[in-house]
């Protein structure tokens, strides 16, 4: 297959290949420097809601921390918090950081500042104050996916703009009643619909059915749908939300380009099984979001199918794409970078099957995911570094006196 077919794959994200550096920063070293810096400090604040998110969601799995992690401290309030600080403090941050890098519009840094600055209000119990900020961030956010579908009036970009109002819809239901958990199934749309939106631009490299992309618009109004009447009935809605994630699941692994790169090397491969095991592990998410709806103890395998094995596998896709966008990096790849994919993937099989009956199985599941997301990142990091040591400039050889 000609490697050239997977040039986008490696290039684009959420629909967008993010430009290049701005000659004038290229030609101006402090600014440039000033340039990077910015995002790193607003990734930073992603990465702490990351960090308190998964403290909370270890807490809440019944996995004892230090001291320094009481449950009376901020490690309790993320607990609380656990939902709004991954997807809204963390993802929120980070596809908000994207989409600024890639529209070069300064107003769009509000969307992640504000969504980081929600997360950390969120680990010091303000709430209310957090709702604010996350709901300021949402509405931003919703103003730079319209700054995309003004400059390119496309399928996807009107999906990453339905998936940033659903962001704001959960978001004015967190304000509205925090403890409501009626914003989950719009805070996932939100993700589900955006990394949609970036696989249904990938899709206008291979030949599509007649019909393909009518039946995954039906799908996500259905979702939508879901998450509109779980406000109303939790069991209706619930099983209306869990059907559509299951057949989203069926559409992708049909439509998606990722069954043809996955025989490819390198990285369209390991990229190609990121995405793959992911719309497994969406399909088994659909399976149980519907059985929780009709009564059955499966809501822990709903949520985490969805957040851990859909959500985090595509992060892991696409992360040698999204970091070197945002901090300057590059970061070639390497055959580690499946280790943290199967630790992801193993950890999850003892969380939710091991775990189905056994609180403490459920807990070692927990604390191995979190040693996989940890894993990935020290992968990550350590590419990084490599790659910068090996750029810097060699010393020449000492003159023979």
């Amino acid at each position: 297959m000609d490697h050239r077919t997977h040039e986008p794959e490696r290039q684009a994200l959420h629909g967008m290949v993010t430009p290049p550096q701005p000659t004038h920063l290229a030609r101006n070293p402090a600014a440039a420097a000033k340039a990077s810096a910015w995002p790193l400090v607003v990734l930073a604040l992603g990465m702490a809601a990351l960090l308190g998110g998964m403290a909370g969601g270890l807490l809440r799995a019944g996995v004892p921390l230090p001291q320094a992690m009481a449950p009376t401290g901020w490690a309790g309030h993320a607990a609380v918090a656990h939902g709004a600080l991954m997807v809204c403090g963390f993802m929120g941050t980070v596809i908000g950081i994207e989409r600024a890098v890639a529209v070069k519009r300064l107003f769009a840094w509000l969307a992640p500042a504000a969504s980081g600055a929600g997360g950390l209000c969120l680990m010091a119990a303000e709430t209310a104050l957090a709702a604010v900020f996350l709901s300021i961030a949402a509405a931003v956010f919703v103003g730079v996916n319209l700054v995309v579908v003004q400059r390119q009036r496309a399928a996807h970009t009107a999906l990453l703009l339905a998936g940033a109002l659903a962001w704001l819809v959960g978001c004015l239901l967190f304000w509205h009643q925090p403890g409501n958990t009626a914003c989950l199934p719009w805070w996932f749309a939100f993700l589900v619909m955006t990394i949609a939106a970036e696989r249904l631009e990938m899709t206008r490299l291979m030949r599509r059915r007649p019909g393909a992309q009518l039946a995954l618009g039906v799908l996500l109004t259905a979702l939508v749908a879901g998450a509109s009447v779980t406000i109303f009935s939790a069991r209706t809605g619930g099983v209306l939300y869990g059907l559509s994630l299951l057949l989203l699941a069926l559409w992708l692994g049909v439509f998606d380009i990722a069954r043809r790169t996955v025989a490819a090397p390198g990285l369209p491969r390991y990229m190609a099984v990121c995405l793959l095991g992911g719309y497994a592990w969406l399909a088994l998410a659909g399976i149980a979001w519907v059985a929780t709806a009709l009564g059955w103890p499966l809501r822990d395998a709903a949520l985490h199918a969805l957040g851990l094995g859909f959500i985090v596998s595509m992060i892991m896709g696409h992360a040698p794409v999204i970091l070197p966008a945002i901090a300057r990096i590059k970061l070639p790849f390497s055959r580690l970078f499946y280790l943290p994919l199967l630790a992801l993937h193993l950890s999850l099989v003892v969380r939710l099957f091991a775990g189905l009956h056994d609180l403490t199985w459920r807990g070692n599941g927990a604390l191995l995911n979190a040693v996989a997301i940890g894993l990935f990142a020290a992968t990550m990091a350590g590419t990084a570094l490599r790659w910068k040591l090996h750029a810097l400039p060699k010393s020449p050889p000492p003159k023979q006196g």
